[in-house]
């Protein structure tokens, strides 16, 4: 459905992820390459014959709220009030506040690997920083619950990302009940990123505050359309906030949503309505990636990867060849593969690489063929 698009069309586009590197094929930027939602195209399209681009009303605000609620309940069993949902431009503007008003004392508590924002913005907010490395268990990325225990003693904000970006891994029940009973034993709060949960391939995405009274008492959570149908440039997202949280944030969130985009908010409200197979299309195409991805990386010498559950990236090992490279994001990027240097991550992953896999199958494969050969030339 996707192959038409090339190389030389995203590049054409402008964005950050095709023209950063020139001459590079882009995986470093967690974007998609298969442009947006029909209803999108439509939303935008519609506003501009209007000349429609005035400020965003209070009434389409609230049918946002609404349309986030029926998204929540009808994919994800989660019954949350519309008036639960604040308006925010992106994620990291409701991490952000949450630090600034809600979970105001203590550390930020992060597990690494990790969405690589979240490692700077703590020290922004002047916040204390504590990075938790994750395990390899049974072939899987577990969280290191002792160190969790241990970096929250003090109370804090413990930052969960789930779908894990970028180990792509999809938390189950088992594991969230562990973090609950960890943040309530130490009154600390949750900021969970959700943001990846429309695409899930093995298990089931559980919205973090669904596990429990306690757990939805200790918890915002931050959502958005930028990920599952790739409109991150339209700066909009939803936080939804815990009940003890609600008067807190009212006033500060109020300010902020003014700022919000108004043809972003449409667009928002359209693809959590809609009922097409652009989604349906995108996941089975993403699904297809990641089996590729894990075959093909696995077959290179010196790589190896955990075949993700959920979000469209891949964590790769290059200790292999780490001792052959400066730098494995770098030496890629010379051989015509742009990705994540493994340490904007966390400490201790410098030989790490992170994949984003969200394009066709001409454009993965020949990205894929590009790190075999300058492999191949490695090993001589």
């Amino acid at each position: 459905m996707f192959d038409n698009i090339t190389p030389e069309s995203l590049r054409a586009t402008g964005s950050v992820k095709w023209t950063t590197y020139p001459n590079t094929i882009g995986m470093f930027i967690a974007e998609m390459d298969f442009g947006v939602p029909p209803v999108v195209t439509e939303a935008l399209t519609k506003r501009a014959t209007n000349g429609a681009l005035g400020y965003l009303t209070g009434a389409m605000a609230d049918d946002l709220r609404d349309a986030t609620a029926e998204l929540m309940e009808r994919d994800y069993g989660w019954s949350i009030r519309p008036e639960s949902v604040y308006l925010f431009p992106d994620v990291l503007a409701t991490m952000r506040e949450t630090l600034r008003h809600l979970a105001t004392e203590g550390p930020v508590v992060v597990p690494t690997p990790a969405y690589m924002p979240f490692l700077g913005l703590p020290g922004e907010e002047d916040r204390e920083l504590i990075e938790v490395p994750s395990t390899i268990l049974n072939g899987r990325w577990e969280l290191d619950y002792e160190g969790i225990d241990s970096a929250l003693s003090g109370g804090g904000l413990f930052v969960l990302c789930n779908p894990w970006n970028p180990v792509g891994r999809v938390l189950d029940r088992d594991e969230l009940e562990k973090i609950c009973e960890i943040v309530d034993m130490n009154n600390a709060y949750v900021f969970s990123d959700e943001i990846h949960a429309p695409h899930v391939f093995d298990g089931t995405h559980i919205p973090y505050a669904t596990i429990s009274t306690t757990a939805a008492n200790h918890t915002v959570t931050a959502t958005s359309t930028s990920k599952g149908w790739n409109t991150p440039g339209l700066k909009n997202a939803q936080l939804i906030v815990g009940e003890p949280f609600q008067e807190i944030i009212k006033a500060p969130a109020g300010l902020i949503e003014r700022q919000i985009s108004t043809v972003g908010v449409e667009c928002a409200i359209a693809v959590y309505r809609d009922d097409s197979e652009w989604t349906k299309n995108v996941r089975d195409q993403l699904d297809r990636n990641r089996k590729t991805v894990t075959e093909r990386i696995n077959n290179i010498p010196g790589l190896s990867t955990i075949q993700s559950e959920g979000t469209y990236i891949a964590w790769i090992d290059a200790s292999g060849i780490a001792d052959k490279v400066d730098s494995p994001a770098q030496f890629f990027r010379e051989h015509g593969v742009a990705l994540t240097p493994g340490e904007s991550c966390g400490k201790g992953y410098e030989d790490y690489l992170r994949l984003v896999y969200g394009t066709t199958t001409p454009i993965l494969n020949e990205a894929l063929d590009l790190m075999e050969q300058a492999v191949a030339g490695l090993n001589r």
